[in-house]
């Protein structure tokens, strides 16, 4: 399979993507400097869980700005299946990797780091084939009934007790579902721990670029995050599908338990914009 020709980026996008990478770069660099400061904590209660989680993804939502700046362009599929093998091929590869004791935390967070941004890049491109915003109302209501139907009968409830079971006593290899699990620093943690597979975060970064590209405000502390992005003011971007992925996690924590955090997404953000959609239809009206 040749390499496609580089020029098929624009320079606008290849200017995005190099700072989407260099984000994510220092976005591990959090996680980690978190991780050794979570080793001087001695847990008290849910609380410490809840600031960890919520520092880590505040910081990762940061880092969808630039992608709501990505032009759009018409690809064949042969560029697609390039880099779709690539990175593959690259999260297999990272996956592989091991070092030692002291080094595993950075090592851990790198692939925390790389899968994010992987998934950024696959939700962006997936919300370009949205035709028009209504579509995403099968779309929420075929990946509830999908993820729930895996987490109750299918392979997702057998995923989970093999994570659960090499996280709480670690014996022989790791679990092959490892490798698509990005991980987080916890308080009093001697290591980094999985919290949400890449699957939720490409649908996180589908949502949300989804809301952009028919310009709808999903920032639950201010304006958009195009426009936060264009005017390269310092605020702060908290979008819906974040915030309810934050929610499902602190859920999991608070209560020890395996919740599929799809359902929970596509729920929020199909309620965040019907209730916007009413609204504005009232405005209408009057």
């Amino acid at each position: 399979m040749s390499s496609p020709d580089p020029r098929l980026f624009s320079a606008r996008n290849r200017r995005l993507i190099l700072l989407l990478i260099t984000g994510h770069l220092l976005w591990s660099g959090l996680v980690v400097s978190l991780h050794y400061a979570g080793m001087l904590v001695t847990k008290s209660g849910p609380w410490w869980d809840f600031g960890f989680i919520a520092v880590q993804l505040f910081a990762a939502a940061q880092l969808l700005l630039p992608a709501l700046l990505l032009e759009p362009a018409e690809r064949q599929r042969g560029f697609y299946l390039f880099w779709g093998t690539a990175l593959a091929v690259l999260t297999w590869s990272f996956s592989q990797l091991s070092a030692v004791d002291d080094w595993q935390p950075l090592l851990n967070a790198g692939k925390a780091g790389f899968l994010l941004l992987t998934a950024t890049l696959i939700g962006t491109v997936l919300a370009q084939y949205v035709k028009r915003l209504w579509e995403i109302i099968p779309i929420c209501l075929a990946m509830t009934i999908a993820d729930f139907s895996s987490w109750l009968l299918g392979p997702t409830a057998e995923f989970s007790r093999q994570i659960q079971t090499y996280y709480t006593a670690p014996t022989g290899p790791k679990p092959l579902i490892d490798m698509v699990l990005v991980k987080f620093a916890f308080p009093d943690s001697a290591r980094l721990l999985p919290v949400f597979g890449i699957s939720d975060w490409i649908m996180v970064v589908f949502f949300i670029s989804v809301a952009n590209r028919y310009r709808k405000n999903d920032n639950l502390l201010g304006v958009s995050g195009s426009t936060i992005a264009r005017q390269k003011k310092l605020r702060c971007y908290v979008p819906i599908p974040v915030v309810a992925l934050c929610g499902a996690l602190v859920w999991a924590q608070s209560g020890h338990l395996f919740i599929p955090a799809l359902p929970l997404i596509a729920g929020v953000t199909l309620l965040w914009h019907t209730l916007g959609a009413l609204l504005s239809w009232r405005q209408a009206a009057r």
